[in-house]
């Protein structure tokens, strides 16, 4: 789990990484390489040793309100599991209370806290809604995550324009095309909309 009195073993993962790519990792400018590549994925990766039910359940509140929620364009970064290479983008996060909200921080955090793990965009758009579902057993819930992915830009098909889109429906936006519909027309609205 990390530094246990001394150096991080990722330091020494590194280290022999970057002997086998050819590189002198004790070189003037990779010297410290390894450690500041250890601190890096760490941050990264520090969604691993978070509860997203804490991050929701001191943020828990009784309302009288049943229509849609919706927080959009959450910017998030994430590494993916299989090339672990970036992939970047935003989410959008809808859901329709039925007697409980939570406190509209709280969503990008569960964002940010599911992203920072090794992940696929599929799952992530999941993880989100499930959540979400079970700890607030809305009449709905609504995930959609667009991002790009380095791992199609810098290596295989090398397309930089190309961009993946995954949604998670949950209640009422899966099963009710016209609260599926609002939701999606939502966050087509450009950016500036509130302004």
């Amino acid at each position: 789990m990390g530094k246990k009195g001394g150096r991080d073993p990722i330091e020494g993962y590194v280290h022999g990484m970057l002997e086998a790519l050819g590189e002198d990792p004790d070189r003037d400018g990779l010297i410290k390489t390894p450690n500041r590549v250890a601190q890096a994925m760490r941050f990264f990766t520090s969604g691993y040793h978070q509860d997203p039910r804490k991050i929701l359940n001191d943020a828990l509140f009784d309302v009288d309100y049943d229509e849609m929620v919706l927080i959009r364009d959450i910017d998030f970064y994430s590494l993916c599991e299989h090339h672990m290479v970036p992939f970047f983008g935003r989410a959008h996060v809808a859901y329709i209370p039925k007697g409980k909200v939570v406190g509209l921080s709280k969503i990008p955090r569960l964002v940010e806290m599911y992203a920072r793990r090794l992940q696929v965009q599929e799952r992530l758009s999941t993880e989100v809604a499930q959540i979400l579902e079970d700890v607030l057993q809305p009449r709905g819930v609504g995930v959609v995550v667009e991002a790009k992915h380095l791992c199609m830009m810098m290596r295989g098909v090398e397309k930089q324009n190309s961009f993946a889109i995954t949604s998670s429906m949950r209640g009422a936006f899966g099963d009710d095309s016209k609260t599926r519909s609002e939701f999606m027309e939502l966050i087509r609205h450009q950016r500036d909309a509130y302004a």
